[in-house]
């Protein structure tokens, strides 16, 4: 089965990349001394005020360590998992033994809670040992044992320590025995997809190939007639975990189970679970060579961020359900953009990134994470957003029930907390996103300032230094030690805001050749030596965004981008009704350093023009006598909003003629 045909890239491994970065290693130091430590004490319902975790509990019940009973939501699991997987990225850049031996007596914990035959789950060894794989629609069986299995892999390879791993070992090959096509066994797979894709990474760190072979198997059975998904629903008598009696019919679309992967051309259902899916179809797609699947991934990739993204990097449109909606629907005020959905977006877009060079999947990684996801988390890594709106009204928040998911500040925890201790294990791996390398190139997909060291064949490892103040501008410097010269391409990533870019190599104008940009990457092919040096310059203009006339919401509207980073008006800049104010569109945007606004940040500043209301006398309506006054307006970057207390927030803005 597994027989590449496909030439694929391979991210430089995490040990071998040290951030030092001025905006990036804030995150990666507040994740480390303060996130990771805040979270485990979530999980321990140790944080005044937040709602109960229940996990470590769980688990502790499951060990027969304690009586209780079940708490929190079915799949409560995983957040221990996904944050036991943090804590593996975090210790494979700096150790920590004391944080180490938290993990491990967590560990004792999972696996003194794993039951003889390989089964991992709490709520079903606690509250429902009988009903193991009767609902895997609803209560995320797989979902929880594929983060766990994360989780274990991710230790193993920053510790080398296999108790976990082992664990999981064993739950995968159990696993194995209930599901596939094979008579006797249930021919079945998850409603919230994720074992797939966490199968695929137990494979490459055992060499088992079995664990493949059954991450395929989940992705080629998946909506395949008659629907597992709704046979499962007909066999339990109609019923459903979450509510009381005979439910309606499920829609398998909104699993991604409607068609069978291969068919499918358009990002419907709940987003998270889909771009789950498709970063596994892309896993195996490397695998195996297998075109259609790529070809899947290609269209689905094309329509998710040609019709149904946020500027933000933000996908799912619609609360109910945490879904997709249509093409274009994208309303700024009754959003979700689950920051788990778009930190999914981001495996997807580096997994297609590995298949081929190509920096469009970059440019969305990148506009993902410095905006959706930096946005998230409040700068004292301490409260989190779970939906990440593009435009708040802060009473509309609290008395319109159609708008209570849309939070004007962020929240210590969640009853459902997936969205925290998934930031925690993508900042913490950050550095598996900067660098890829093939055969016979070293490929810079994120501007971060770092030190790499990476390998192709036939030679000593390449050490590379990157320096930068991106994303505040686009001076890029790269420096490379070599032991020995030896030739090789340096591929450097133009990124589609970029409307133009110079190089220099050791001080001297580089002139590329057509062939040497290929799609967005500059490839800088020549016999390298020891102590070389490139500078790439991208010019960075604060520029007025409009969306496709077909987007309703935004309509006469625009946004301003600078570099890679969204900006939004705020209330505390501006004061309130943001909606009253339009922009002309030649207005000139300054970009300004300001050191006292959020810790150092680059804002915009220019002139606007706010629609008066002194001369209304409290009617509603009137013939129109539209009057507008001149103001001066400031923009802050999206990923900084509601760190300076609660107030209206809109990316969007009207334009004036």
């Amino acid at each position: 089965m597994i027989q590449t045909n496909v030439s694929v890239s391979r991210p430089v491994s995490l040990k071998q990349v040290r951030i030092e970065d001025k905006y990036w290693s804030v995150y990666t130091r507040l994740v480390r001394d303060t996130v990771i430590p805040y979270q485990w004490d979530a999980l321990n319902d140790r944080v005044e005020d937040a709602e109960p975790s229940y996990a470590i509990r769980n688990f502790r019940i499951a060990a027969g360590h304690e009586e209780g009973e079940f708490g929190g939501f079915v799949f409560q699991d995983s957040d221990l998992a996904k944050w036991l997987e943090a804590v593996g990225y975090s210790l494979s850049v700096q150790p920590d033994p004391e944080l180490e031996a938290i993990a491990d007596g967590a560990i004792d914990l999972i696996v003194e809670a794993q039951q003889p035959d390989g089964y991992l789950n709490t709520y079903f060894t606690i509250k429902a040992p009988e009903q193991r794989w009767t609902n895997l629609f609803d209560c995320h069986e797989l979902y929880c044992a594929g983060h766990m299995i994360e989780a274990a892999v991710a230790y193993y390879e920053a510790t080398g320590k296999r108790k976990l791993l082992d664990a999981m070992c064993r739950f995968a090959d159990y696993i194995d025995t209930v599901f596939g096509p094979e008579p006797g066994k249930l021919r079945g797979y998850d409603g919230h997809q994720e074992i797939e894709l966490a199968l695929v990474k137990l494979y490459k760190a055992t060499g088992e190939a079995k664990y493949a072979k059954l991450a395929a198997y989940f992705i080629n059975e998946r909506g395949l007639e008659p629907n597992f998904l709704l046979a499962e629903w007909e066999k339990r008598g109609r019923t459903s975990h979450w509510q009381a009696g005979v439910t309606r019919k499920p829609d398998p679309a909104y699993n991604q189970a409607h068609k069978p992967v291969r068919e499918q051309e358009v990002a419907v259902g709940h987003s998270v679970r889909a771009v789950y899916m498709y970063t596994a179809m892309a896993d195996l797609a490397a695998l195996t060579g297998d075109d259609q699947l790529l070809a899947a991934c290609r269209k689905l990739w094309n329509n998710m961020v040609n019709k149904q993204m946020y500027i933000t990097g933000g996908i799912g449109s619609t609360h109910h359900g945490e879904a997709f909606s249509f093409d274009y629907d994208l309303p700024n005020d009754t959003v979700y953009a689950e920051t788990c959905a778009s930190i999914g977006l981001i495996f997807f877009a580096h997994r297609m990134l590995q298949l081929e060079a190509d920096s469009t999947y970059a440019d969305v990684l990148e506009r993902a994470l410095y905006n959706n996801v930096a946005g998230s988390m409040q700068r004292d890594g301490k409260h989190f957003f779970y939906v990440n709106p593009l435009e708040v009204w802060p009473e509309a928040s609290e008395k319109n029930p159609g708008r209570h998911h849309v939070k004007p500040v962020r929240q210590k925890w969640f009853g459902c907390a997936c969205c925290p201790p998934n930031v925690s294990r993508l900042l913490s791996s950050l550095g598996e996103y900067i660098y890829t390398t093939d055969d016979h190139t070293v490929y810079t997909h994120l501007y971060i300032g770092s030190e790499a060291e990476a390998a192709l064949p036939g030679g000593a490892p390449i050490k590379l230094k990157q320096e930068t103040d991106y994303p505040w501008n686009g001076n890029v410097r790269l420096s490379v030690t070599l032991k020995e010269p030896r030739t090789f391409s340096l591929a450097l990533r133009i990124p589609a805001w970029a409307d133009s870019f110079s190089v220099k190599i050791n001080g001297q104008p580089l002139q590329p050749g057509d062939d040497d940009v290929r799609k967005g990457y500059l490839y800088v092919t020549r016999a390298w030596s020891d102590g070389d040096r490139v500078e790439l310059e991208l010019p960075m203009e604060a520029r007025l965004i409009e969306a496709n006339p077909s987007v309703r919401a935004n309509a006469g509207k625009a946004a301003i981008t600078r570099g890679p980073l969204v900006y939004c008006l705020e209330e505390t800049d501006n004061g309130s009704h943001l909606s009253a104010i339009a922009v002309q569109p030649a207005a000139k945007i300054e970009a300004v350093m300001e050191p006292d606004v959020l810790g150092g940040t680059v804002v915009l500043k220019g002139e606007g023009f706010r629609d008066g209301r002194a001369d209304w006398s409290g009617e509603l309506y009137r013939p129109v006598n539209r009057q507008a006054e001149s103001v001066q307006l400031q923009w802050v970057p999206y990923s900084a909003w509601g760190n300076r207390g609660a107030g209206e927030m809109s990316v969007w803005f009207r334009l004036k003629e």
